[in-house]
């Protein structure tokens, strides 16, 4: 049977099963809990103060209404990076390069932030979609396309994840096999392109955490826009 490259992006199944239930559930379950320790371990410690500092960062641009949604935001970031980087690991399957998957993670979270607006200041809500002082031939054009750029976004949160790591293991893929074939040819050429694949899996590892951030930095400023 001959494989191609995108092979690795279909979801393995077992029994019928698919495992990307078991891909999706692994990473929380490797998130430490508090534990009733008066002195926790230094892994707790470190945990802590990375879930602190991104809490932090993240709401910093929100107004305190929307300081509720720390917990929710957070625990989605802490889930994409988990997804992210165990899909880096041989022999494993990243559910976050499957565009259905990211966008059931993105429409919900927009929709939400939108209805929240819309109930809680619906005139500054739709005021968005009209600029001030625009002429009154433009309004419905600026209307139109104010609309589809409201409608566009999660699915631009749903494709920039997908795409961004689709290529970069495409990508991480090409060269490993161009490595292992001009092994016993051209070994100096091999040993090149080991090292650039040790470089980009680096820059992949970083990619892996910037999308994630990225991914729920953009949620937190369209919840800006509607508390």
């Amino acid at each position: 049977m001959t494989l191609s490259f995108f092979d690795q992006f279909a979801i393995p199944q077992t029994l019928g099963v698919p495992l990307i239930i078991i891909a999706i559930i692994t990473p929380p379950l490797l998130i430490l809990t508090p534990t009733n320790r008066l002195i926790p371990n230094r892994l707790s410690t470190l945990q802590l103060w990375a879930t602190k500092t991104f809490t932090k960062q993240l709401m910093l641009p929100v107004n305190t209404p929307g300081h509720k949604w720390a917990a929710i935001l957070t625990s989605l970031m802490l889930l994409l990076i988990s997804l992210n980087l165990l899909g880096l690991l041989p022999y494993t399957f990243t559910p976050t390069t499957q565009l259905s998957m990211n966008m059931a993670l993105a429409v919900p979270t927009w929709l939400a932030t939108v209805l929240l607006g819309l109930r809680n200041q619906p005139t500054i809500s739709l005021g968005h979609l009209l600029p001030e002082g625009t002429p009154t031939l433009l309004i419905p054009i600026l209307i139109i396309i104010e609309t589809i750029s409201l409608f566009i976004r999660p699915l631009a949160l749903g494709v920039r994840l997908t795409a961004n790591l689709t290529a970069g293991h495409l990508l991480i893929q090409l060269i490993s096999t161009a490595a292992f074939v001009l092994t016993s040819s051209l070994p100096t050429t091999a040993l090149l392109a080991s090292t650039i694949l040790l470089l980009l899996t680096g820059l992949e590892i970083a990619v892996a955490m910037i999308q994630a951030y990225v991914f729920v930095l953009l949620l937190s400023l369209y919840l800006q826009e509607n508390v």
